[in-house]
């Protein structure tokens, strides 16, 4: 039964974890829009392009162009860092930062898909699938940097010492995946969870299919 879940939990995976509806045409139509109105906002905030050799211009131009040869394949991902006076640690306190916005958005698809299908179904889920949430997020955080390529990043003083930084992450969903699963495959070894709903998730997982 472990088998039969993880396998099927494991094709699902396989779905990006931000469903992308709009056309290659109007992604790009979008893509400039986002372009100019990011420009914008960097000029008025004092934004300037952290270690890179290109303009913020450059920078921001390629971003987008990397967006819009992957498609809906391809998802951004900001780490945050802010008050640190250390650029070095500033830039490893955003890319931790990114990492767990990415598993946070991957736990919570799987989450709200099970919860919503499971309780119409008048399966009530437990605690030990809250476990296996968290040791899936807590994996899928530690799974998902190799997957993540740094497109640019920005940083502005805050007139006081300290500094604010975004990374910005372009990830192929396709390739981050890999990583999801092998976070599934883990946190099942930590959790029943995946073995009390067998039939429940296969049934969930079979019928998105069908659609």
């Amino acid at each position: 039964m472990k088998k039969l879940v993880l396998f099927m939990m494991a094709i699902f995976l396989m779905v990006p974890c931000v469903e992308v509806t709009a056309q290659s045409k109007a992604l790009q139509k979008a893509h400039k829009k986002e372009y100019k109105a990011k420009m914008k906002e960097y000029q008025k905030e004092n934004w300037k392009l952290f270690g890179s050799s290109h303009s913020l211009d450059v920078a921001l131009l390629k971003h987008y162009d990397r967006l819009n040869a992957l498609g809906e394949d391809g998802h951004e991902i900001v780490g945050i860092a802010a008050k640190f006076k250390s650029k070095n640690i500033g830039k490893q306190m955003a890319v931790n930062n990114a990492c767990i916005t990415y598993a946070q958005e991957a736990g919570s698809y799987v989450k709200g898909r099970v919860v919503s299908d499971m309780s119409g179904d008048g399966v009530t889920t437990d605690k030990e699938f809250d476990n296996f949430y968290a040791a899936y997020e807590r994996l899928v955080e530690k799974e998902i940097k190799g997957e993540m390529q740094e497109s640019y990043t920005v940083i502005r003083d805050l007139g006081d010492g300290t500094f604010e930084m975004q990374v910005f992450y372009i990830v192929s969903e396709s390739s981050a995946s890999k990583a999801r699963i092998r976070a599934l495959e883990n946190a099942a070894k930590e959790s029943a969870a995946a073995q009390v709903y067998a039939k429940q998730v296969a049934d969930f997982v079979r019928e998105g299919f069908a659609q």
